[in-house]
């Protein structure tokens, strides 16, 4: 049982981390739509932790914004809550208004 337990865990875990891979992902694409460096609002919310290797990964993914679909802001705003990353939501929120 306890090796099934294990199994598991490991699944839910890998499933909540590619969860959160498409959540940074959604986050690099909709600054790089809106002509917003994704590093720099990484930095002004999380100062502590530059050099983020999953935020890097990120970004080689995304596409010009020409090719990318359309990222509405509730939406990279709500994913970013979900995941509880509040304090990138509000830098996020702060990039929202300068540009309106």
């Amino acid at each position: 049982m306890d090796e099934y337990r294990k199994a598991m865990e490991d699944q839910i875990i890998e499933s909540y981390r590619q969860e959160e891979d498409m959540m940074i992902l959604v986050f690099a694409q909709w600054c790089v739509n809106h002509d917003l460096d994704p590093e720099a609002l990484y930095l002004q919310a999380y100062p502590d932790q530059a050099g983020n290797e999953r935020l890097a990964r990120a970004l080689e993914l995304t596409v010009s914004k020409e090719e990318a679909g359309e990222i509405p802001d509730d939406t990279v705003l709500g994913v970013l809550s979900m995941f509880g990353n509040e304090d990138l939501a509000f830098i996020v929120s702060e990039a929202i208004s300068a540009r309106k």
